[in-house]
Formats: structure tokens, sequence, C-alpha cells
């Protein structure tokens, strides 16, 4: 079965929206994946303010406006789309449940959206719904400010990827799930731990430097054990500073064409978003896929 087998993508008919299917669509293509496109519609009263929402909901013909949407959603890259297997699906309810819901009961391997960013502050910006998505999701979720770009469909291409890791539970899935995708594309594999400034310094006081050198020592010893279990090898970056900027700079360095990181345990008080990941998914000069 291909590591990609069913990918979702979420559609409201943006331009950025359309960049983030032509991405979906590129892997779909190379790894031969059913491509779902889900648009949620929202009931137009849904967005009034609190005080308005006491009052009755005004008139609106919803069947007619469903018709609309999925009249738009079947035409949505039609041409682009033709030579793919395509499902096109319209929910109904709060965006970002159910496309996590239907992520689920679809057994998605990968959920593919934008962010919300745009504009020379875009690499600041996370929409809620995506940030909600990225929380809740059962599988990867592809994002970032950098999807304006998308790979050509036929020979889509991810020359470099990186993989950053912080030792945490999910550390062995990144790198399983970031060298099974450069696998397929014959992808150069580099893998990043960021050792954060506090470690090294108090204030404008630095430790020895000998500790420094063990800490990178060590941190380079315990991923190369990771990939002796994993039977893999990679490009291993020891970076010291605040980590979204340097795995930021890492991926920069390497001109990465997809950053992977990991999103933590589904439970816990803070749920699934590990500190730093939606700092460093702002940050990235690339897409990112968070697993």
């Amino acid at each position: 079965m291909p590591m990609l087998s069913r990918i979702l993508v979420p559609v409201v008919f943006s331009d950025r929206c359309r960049d983030a299917t032509r991405y979906g669509a590129a892997l779909a293509c190379r790894f031969h994946s059913t491509i779902t496109l889900l648009h949620v519609f929202v009931q137009p009263w849904a967005a009034l303010t609190v005080p308005e929402g006491y009052a009755p909901p005004p008139p609106c013909d919803v069947k007619s406006m469903i018709d609309d949407v999925q009249a738009q959603l079947t035409q949505f890259l039609s041409d682009e789309l033709l030579h793919l297997p395509v499902r096109r699906e319209v929910s109904d309810g709060d965006p970002a449940r159910m496309i996590v819901e239907y992520a689920r009961a679809d057994k998605s391997d990968l959920i593919v959206m934008p962010t919300h960013g745009y504009g020379p502050f875009r690499r600041f910006l996370l929409g809620s719904v995506t940030a909600k998505v990225l929380h809740d999701a059962p599988c990867p979720v592809l994002t970032g400010p950098h999807l304006e770009n998308p790979p050509g469909p036929m020979q889509p291409s991810f020359h470099k990827v990186l993989c950053a890791v912080d030792f945490g539970p999910e550390t062995r899935h990144v790198l399983d799930w970031g060298f099974g995708f450069a696998r397929e594309f014959g992808s150069e594999v580099a893998v990043v731990y960021a050792i954060p400034s506090s470690t090294v310094r108090l204030d404008s006081m630095y430790f020895d430097p000998e500790w420094r050198l063990d800490l990178a020592a060590n941190a380079r010893a315990r991923i190369s054990a990771i990939e002796d279990e994993l039977h893999v090898k990679g490009e291993i970056l020891i970076e010291v500073g605040d980590v979204p900027a340097a795995v930021r700079d890492a991926a920069a360095s390497i001109h990465a064409d997809l950053l992977v990181i990991g999103r933590g345990q589904p439970h816990g008080v803070l749920g699934r978003l590990r500190t730093n990941a939606y700092a460093i998914l702002r940050e990235s000069p690339c897409p990112v896929a968070a697993v």
C-alpha cells in the first residue's frame, strides 16, 4: 500500500487553497493516491455576533446555497485534476471539527491545507481552522505559508527533506515518516536538533565551551543511534539558539523543500502541539509536514 493512499484537501475556493490543492495533486500523482476535496459549508448565521445570535436567523434558502457550493466544488480545478481519482464532498458544520472527523472516518493519510497568513507578514499568521486541525488531526498535516509554488503534478520533486527532532516520544515517528517520504522521491535527508540557548548561557554569561561541545556530541550520538535502529542515514545538523529560528536557519541553509516536525502526543493538558511547533511552522521557509 502506498505511504499516502488517501489525501484530504479542505477547499474554500481561495487562491491559497488552489495552490494547496495543486500540492496535494502533485503528491497524489506520485503516490497514486485518491484525493478528496472537502468543502465545509457554514450556515450564514453562524458568523453572527453574540447579541445577534439570540435573534431568529434571517430567512435564506440553505439548500440552494449548498447546491451552489456543490457546483463550485465540481468545477474547482476540474481540468487540472482530470486524470486523478478525485472525490468532491460537501459537509456542514464547524470547519475544523468536520475536517478532523472526515479525516478520521476516511482514514486519511495526509491533510494538505494552507495557513491563513499572506503578504509580508504571512509567516507570523496561522488561521484558527488550520491551528485546530493541526491540534486534533489523526494524520499528518502538510501546511505552511509557502504552498504558493507547488511542484509540477507529473514530476514533483523534493530534493531536500529536513527532519526536526527534540527527542520527544514522537522523534522516531518523525524520522520514519520523513525518510519514508524522501525515499519515494530519492531526496536527500538531514536531521536537525536545536540546543536551546538557555542550556549554554545565562543572560550574557556563557557556560564552559566544553559543555556546549558535550551537548552537541551527545545529541549527535542519540540521533545516529535512532537512525541505526531505523536503518536510515542522513546528515546531522546541531544548532544552538532559539529553537524556531535555529530550525528555520537550518532549513534555509540546505534549501529544504520540506520540513518534517512532530506534533506531540494526542492527550494531556496541552494536547498535541509541542511548545515550538506553531513557531517553527510560522517561521519555516518551506512547507511543513506536522506528523
